[in-house]
């Protein structure tokens, strides 16, 4: 396998999965950041292995991941392309965030995305460089398997987005459209786009988790990942040229992903990011702390009850997993902070948040919690909480002084509902606030 977007994330969950599959000795993973070399370096340094910590409540599990077998920059084209090229490479993984993708309104690639354009003339070869997006690189990788006549791969995205697999086709195929007709025919009969949810709390690496893993273990190990012990995979989809045993190791094979995926985007994700900013706001730095403060913990209610009654599930299935998020958020241990989580709420928001305001509307209710969420990110973009880390958000920030037009550069159907903006204006008033 070939993975681009080489993170915690990755390696506390699909890597993870890859190790603990029965016939993993079958498979390897060559790993590609997004762009910089230094995790690359230092996971190269050592053989690709890692320490993989598993925080629970009470006590730590300390296992060795050696599913990564190569890790290059992402820069690395030159490998990148000969990779892909090889026919006994058979999945693609992806985890790039959001934004990556390079979507326009219409869902599609964005053509006019600057970095975009200059992969479209790269790719035409009327220009020089090399590509730059996601998209690109892909497109590329992929163009390179057709010339080398390598056979048929799954490409399967493991970011947050709905129907991702979708997603990915069509940024791909588009951009290759665009590019090469042809070479789009031949993506279209030979690439399968497999959906996937996936769910395991991984916060960033600190120098302190470094020593700790020297402590425990006397292994040297310069780049552990920290995670939580539960784990969810959920996947739909065809693997033309095969894929590891992955459901012996937990994950689940489905028709429809789905309502599993709008669990976890609505509940999980939905929450974390009232949390990031509501709970930044009155003073809090972790999960763990949010939860734990009653205000915040009302607000996270409201939110969830209103998701709930649109999610596609038994109710004492949701019940269930909304008290297992309890479990998982009050783990102290497993310092997920708020100022992570915060990033890219532009781009998170729409996901996580407006589908369910959208059901909210259209059945005549105004929901508070996401009136809530609304608000709170809002007084982030003025200053509230943590700093603002987002890769579209200087038009945000610059129209965050009005609340109709920072709505409408969300989504412009919100800025024409006049009982939602009020509702936000007013509740910008309690979205900050010292704990």
């Amino acid at each position: 396998m070939v993975h681009l977007g080489l993170g915690n994330f990755f390696r506390a969950h699909q890597a993870w999965y890859t190790a603990a599959a029965p016939d993993a000795g079958e498979w390897g993973i060559a790993a590609f950041t997004g762009r910089s070399r230094g995790l690359a370096d230092r996971l190269s340094a050592q053989d690709g292995l890692y320490t993989l910590v598993v925080r629970g409540p009470d006590t730590d599990e300390f296992p060795v991941v050696g599913s990564v077998v190569a890790a290059y920059p992402g820069t690395d084209l030159t490998n990148w392309r000969a990779l892909l090229a090889r026919p006994e490479v058979a999945i693609v993984t992806l985890t790039v965030t959001e934004a990556a993708y390079r979507r326009g309104a219409d869902g599609g690639v964005d053509l006019d995305d600057p970095d975009v354009r200059s992969d479209l003339a790269v790719l035409r070869g009327a220009a020089g460089g090399d590509v730059r997006s996601v998209p690109g690189r892909l497109v590329a990788g992929l163009a390179a398997r057709r010339a080398a006549g390598a056979g048929p791969i799954a490409v399967m995205s493991c970011d947050n987005l709905p129907d991702n697999g979708a997603v990915t086709d069509r940024v791909v195929t588009g951009l290759a459209a665009a590019a090469d007709p042809d070479l789009a025919g031949w993506i279209r009969e030979r690439v399968a786009f497999p959906t996937t949810m996936v769910d395991r709390i991984t916060p960033a690496t600190t120098d302190d988790d470094v020593r700790a893993v020297a402590a425990a273990t006397g292994r040297d190990d310069a780049v552990p990942v920290v995670t939580e012990p539960f784990h969810e995979w959920v996947i739909s989809g065809d693997f033309p040229a095969g894929r590891p045993a992955w459901d012996a190791a937990g994950a689940r094979f489905v028709a429809d992903v789905g309502p599993h995926e709008q669990r976890k985007l609505w509940l999980l994700n939905g929450g974390h990011s009232l949390l990031a900013y509501a709970g930044g706001a009155r003073g809090h730095e972790t999960v763990a702390d949010a939860v734990a403060d009653p205000e915040c913990r009302s607000w996270l209610d409201d939110w969830w009850d209103s998701a709930a009654a649109h999610l596609p599930l038994p109710a004492a299935e949701i019940a269930e997993y909304r008290a297992a998020l309890l479990r998982r958020w009050a783990n102290r241990r497993i310092q997920h902070r708020l100022g992570q989580i915060a990033a890219d709420g532009s781009q998170k928001l729409p996901i996580r948040i407006l589908p369910v305001l959208h059901r909210e509307r259209s059945a005549g209710r105004l929901p508070r919690g996401g009136v809530r969420v609304l608000a709170a990110w809002i007084a982030h973009l003025r200053g509230a909480g943590t700093p603002v880390r987002d890769a579209a958000g200087e038009r945000f920030v610059a129209a965050a002084g009005s609340v109709r037009d920072v709505l409408g550069l969300l989504d412009p159907a919100l800025a024409g509902d006049g009982e939602l903006v009020a509702a936000v204006e007013a509740g910008l008033n309690q979205a900050t606030g010292p704990a």
